[in-house]
């Protein structure tokens, strides 16, 4: 079964270093367990290293035993066969059944042939299954709040692609689809249920239009805050949820900073310091403070002809911050699905361009 694993790391800084570049096919791919940046061999000791760099890419058009390579090697042939699978998972390898032991070889017979074949099934299998998210969409069109700053932060894209396979016991489409993409994590468990928090706080994402907070998942869904935050940050890396600041929220969060700082440092400090004065908010707002029935609402229609660029230079000299939250990338789904294409594609095209380097 094809399943592919990739991880967007930045590209190697040397181009010539045949190490560095297996080194960094090998972190891209998943094929092993992230090696600790201070390890003495830099990972290039390791057996899927060696089954890379002194057998497939060495002689591309021959076959290779694992009984051969676990002697070569000194590991057991279990250890041998546990790599070749992942590689053959991830489309980079053949096998073939003769008389006694298998046959590995890189597909195609070269390293530049086994990506190629690789990318191509990737690419179909990751459009076949992002079609699920046109049954299971329901956030409507018009999601974009009335100001739109960037997303917090740029993550890489950890994306999986698995072809698909029948649901298990308690599964559903959409836990499987999740846990095929990468949204469960590397070892799901029971985040793979129908039931599972992971899949209710995606299903709170397709419903929703503005961003949700911490908050407000842990309450609507009674789960713990820390558990809902390590779940959709699990989600963002993926790339296909991101954190944006909560524009929507930009009224109350001025009439939090305001009533603070009135009570705080007074009038005066509001028209010099505060931004009064320099972008010129509306008396009826001082006038509120002062009489102690100013509101969100009565903030939003003061300030509703100020620029939104101009808000939020008045909230940061206040002092004040947006709360952050997290949603669906895109204000559609052919938008959503345009950018985990386009995650992919920009992986894939690294990953070519390293193999044509190391072939």
């Amino acid at each position: 079964m094809f399943d592919l694993r990739l991880d967007e790391v930045p590209l190697p800084a040397s181009k010539s270093n045949r190490n560095n570049l297996i080194a960094w096919i090998i972190d891209t791919l998943c094929l092993q367990r992230r090696r600790e940046e201070n390890a003495a061999d830099d990972g290039t000791f390791s057996p899927i290293h060696r089954i890379l760099a002194d057998y497939l890419l060495n002689e591309p058009q021959k076959g290779f035993e694992t009984r051969e390579l676990a002697e070569d090697l000194g590991v057991t042939t279990a250890a041998i066969h546990h790599h070749f699978t992942r590689l053959i998972s991830a489309g980079l390898v053949s096998t073939s059944s003769g008389k006694g032991w298998k046959n590995y070889y890189l597909t195609g017979g070269s390293i530049t042939k086994a990506i190629e074949s690789m990318t191509n099934r990737a690419k179909l299998i990751h459009t076949q299954r992002l079609e699920l998210l046109d049954e299971v969409w329901s956030r409507g069109e018009n999601v974009s709040m009335k100001i739109e700053l960037p997303p917090d932060g740029k993550s890489s894209s950890l994306i999986r692609i698995k072809e698909w396979g029948p649901l298990e016991n308690n599964e559903s489409e959409l836990s499987r689809f999740m846990s095929d993409i990468g949204l469960l994590g590397e070892r799901p468990g029971k985040e793979n249920l129908s039931n599972s928090l992971s899949v209710g706080i995606f299903e709170m994402l397709l419903q929703s239009g503005p961003p949700l907070s911490i908050d407000e998942v842990a309450k609507s869904l009674d789960a713990p805050k820390p558990r809902v935050g390590r779940i959709l940050e699990r989600f963002r890396v993926t790339g296909l949820v991101e954190r944006v600041a909560r524009t929507d929220r930009l009224s109350s969060v001025l009439w939090s900073a305001m009533t603070t700082q009135h009570l705080r440092r007074g009038e005066d400090w509001l028209l010099k310091k505060g931004g009064f004065e320099r972008l010129s908010v509306p008396n009826t707002i001082l006038r509120s403070l002062k009489k102690g029935d100013c509101t969100p609402e009565k903030i939003e229609k003061a300030l509703k002809e100020m620029k939104p660029k101009d808000q939020m230079l008045l909230l940061n000299l206040l002092g004040g911050r947006l709360p952050l939250g997290h949603r669906l990338v895109g204000n559609s789904i052919e938008a959503m699905k345009k950018k985990s294409q386009t995650d992919l594609d920009r992986i894939l095209r690294r990953i070519s361009k390293i193999g044509i380097l190391l072939e």
